[in-house]
């Protein structure tokens, strides 16, 4: 795993060409666009080259607010959607609104609806899988790729559906992944939306890498039973890189929305599964970085996928693990992170 040595921000900026000045004065400027049969919700700043941002659970547009100002100024016309179920953006009821088909097409009709031909991707957590999903099926469209968090491991023939397969590991080491949980709606909507405060800053905190070890998320424990709402309640210091005005607008979006358009997108894993054997042991065509942290609790599950992920992707440009960080890497380490998507757009 390479840690590459310190950069300038101004070099690499250099590097990347001349910034317009409307980049360098434009603020954050927000608008819906119809796509793929939804109405979506954006953030944009800038102009040039095409970025799109795609965020995770339990997140919104907002998870990029240190990346798109510094894109911007760098010469980037920076989009960052309220994916489907998120935050502004329209939330379908129903379970199948949320398959990978459908989350990629909104993302692919977002670029139709800017009236552009080609983007750069950029996703974290869930918005990696949205971000490289779109990749293998239109690298016509999507040119480069940013992977944050979550390591890209191809469908592989032979293998069993993820949840059925977490749920019988968890029938024998009588534990519960995280996922299995979310698959019921009644029991997840009834406990999550009662207190949405309390369970993102619990989350939020607990799965960063300012996490007590001994308390740091742990994907097999079932976050309905071990963190009910009063436990989530209790008083939590918050680390630096987490604000109160950060918990409050998170906590405004997810008061108004509810969590179940989130959860969606988990109880669509196995269907996914099932639909894309035609991206059986599929590779990544696209120049990719990959950043995580140290402490993400993502990498204990990957089941060796960092390990191989320039086997699946053969122009992965760099692997970072950044030491002492956790899963909200981009909002984590903000300095760093932005550096190096710089650096990545700037070789082209």
């Amino acid at each position: 795993m390479k840690i590459i040595p310190f950069l300038s921000i101004l070099l690499i900026a250099c590097a990347v060409g001349p910034r317009s000045r409307a980049a360098e004065t434009e603020t954050l400027t927000f608008r819906y666009v119809e796509s793929n049969g939804i109405r979506m919700h954006l953030a944009e700043q800038g102009e040039g080259p095409l970025v799109i941002l795609c965020h995770g659970f339990p997140e919104s547009w907002y998870s990029w607010r240190h990346q798109i100002p510094v894109l911007a100024k760098a010469g980037y016309h920076v989009v960052v959607p309220d994916q489907r179920g998120y935050g502004k953006t329209d939330k379908p009821q129903a379970i199948g609104e949320y398959n990978l088909f459908k989350l990629t097409g909104d993302i692919v009709g977002l670029v139709q609806a800017l009236g552009e031909t080609e983007a750069i991707l950029i996703g974290h957590d869930w918005g990696a899988p949205v971000a490289w999903s779109c990749s293998l099926l239109r690298p016509d469209l999507f040119k480069r790729l940013v992977l944050l968090s979550v390591p890209y491991s191809p469908r592989q023939a032979g293998s069993t559906p993820p949840i059925a397969a977490a749920r019988a590991a968890g029938e024998k080491s009588g534990r519960v992944f995280y996922q299995v949980t979310f698959q019921d709606p009644k029991r997840c909507e009834e406990i999550f939306d009662q207190n949405p405060r309390g369970f993102l800053t619990a989350a939020l905190i607990g799965a960063s890498g300012d996490a007590p070890s001994e308390s740091r998320w742990n994907p097999w424990s079932d976050p309905a039973e071990r963190r009910s709402p009063p436990a989530w309640s209790a008083a939590i210091p918050l680390p630096a890189w987490l604000t109160e005005a950060d918990l409050d607008f998170y906590t405004r979006q997810f008061e108004k929305t509810g969590f179940r358009g989130a959860f969606n997108w988990y109880r669509n894993i196995d269907f996914n599964w099932l639909h894309t054997g035609f991206l059986i042991d599929a590779k990544i065509s696209q120049p990719t970085l990959f950043v995580a942290g140290e402490h993400d609790g993502v990498l204990k599950f990957a089941g060796g996928a960092v390990e191989r992920l320039q086997q699946n992707v053969p122009r992965l440009t760099k692997k970072v693990i950044l030491p002492g960080k956790g899963h909200w890497i981009q909002q984590e380490a903000p300095d760093e992170v932005n550096r190096l998507i710089l650096e990545f757009l700037a070789n082209r």
